[in-house]
């Protein structure tokens, strides 16, 4: 197949673009032009150095123009914290851009598009109860993400969306999403503090399989929960510890009492300066402290992703934080 991908030099739009060239497939990629410099790309990739959002109509029609399929891995995510509305400023990243491209995707005989999207879409269907569409501006703009997708399905267009959970491994120059993390537990002493719970997660490698087999099986419409590992917030923290030198440091995990106190008072700051985050304070604290795990039988079965070193992965993450930490000006910020 010929596949073009918005955002194809990103973490995890690159680990895609590697499998993909390594299953045969032809791939482009429209990506920004600020990149590493010691960023290796495969040397197959055909790369257009561009911001896709002020390309024109006939612009990125002629990069769609022959293709096959269309993997959107871009956008902004739960950690923006902004003016309220901040549901506009989703809409303007994740929803707007993504329409036009599929769009211009149809009016180009493109087959199929991949929407790399997020797990908190998962959990807004999990946990019907808790109205998280309702309350949170992030979760909201990846459903309505999702749903004006599949508007532009039909018989000769299948639309896929990849919910994401957390992703584990490092991409070289790239400041890793996990790096707050790591000062939080740096800075917390003499125990680690952390919510009951737990999450799904998976590695970059795995994110990789899961966009190809998803490109390569894209039929109709579908959300696709991708979750391998399910790990409590305790087992991942003392992961964490032990490739941050800390392995006897103790874990105190705290209920969701505790935890709603303490988010309390960081919602009381963010009214106080009129800021919006992407989560809502009472929703992080129901998720938090659940088991927000995610069946891995059907990305096994149905993708084929394989087992992977997920301990490898975590360590990678922790060390690039670090580095990044001891050194920020060499680094690039995540897009």
């Amino acid at each position: 197949m010929k596949i073009l991908i918005i955002g194809g030099t990103g973490l995890l739009g690159l680990a895609g673009t590697k499998e993909l060239i390594k299953r045969n497939h032809k791939v482009k990629t429209i990506s920004l032009s600020e990149i590493q410099e010691n960023l290796e790309l495969p040397p197959e990739l055909e790369v257009v150095f561009a911001d896709y959002e002020t390309m024109s109509d006939e612009e990125l029609k002629s990069h769609l123009e022959g293709q096959d399929a269309l993997i959107f891995a871009t956008g902004v995510d739960e950690r923006i914290e902004g003016e309220k509305p901040l549901y506009d400023y989703y809409v303007k990243k994740n929803i707007t851009p993504l329409k036009r491209l599929l769009k211009l995707a149809k009016e180009c005989k493109v087959k199929k598009a991949i929407i790399l999207g997020s797990y908190f879409s998962y959990l807004d269907r999990l946990y019907e109860n808790l109205y998280l569409y309702e309350n949170n501006p992030y979760i909201k703009s990846r459903v309505d993400q999702a749903n004006e997708a599949f508007s532009f399905a039909d018989n000769d267009f299948a639309v896929t969306v990849l919910e994401l959970p957390y992703v584990f491994g490092s991409q070289p120059g790239r400041k890793p999403v996990w790096v707050f993390l790591v000062e939080k537990i740096q800075k917390m002493k003499p125990f680690t503090f952390y919510p009951m719970g737990g999450t799904a997660m998976l590695t970059v490698n795995q994110v990789g399989q899961v966009i190809a087999s998803a490109t390569e099986n894209a039929k109709g419409v579908k959300n696709i929960p991708v979750g391998y590992y399910n790990m409590s917030w305790r087992q991942m923290i003392r992961i964490f510890h032990k490739h941050l030198g800390l392995k006897d440091k103790r874990i105190v995990s705290i209920p969701k009492w505790i935890f709603k106190i303490f988010l309390f008072f960081q919602k009381r700051k963010f009214k106080k300066s009129n800021i919006e985050s992407g989560l809502s304070f009472k929703s992080l604290a129901e998720i938090m402290t659940r088991r927000a795990y995610i069946d891995n039988k059907y990305i096994k079965t149905q993708m084929n992703v394989s087992e992977d070193d997920i301990d490898q992965a975590i360590k990678e993450s922790v060390l690039t934080s670090l580095e990044y930490l001891q050194n920020r000006e060499k680094f690039l910020n995540m897009k």
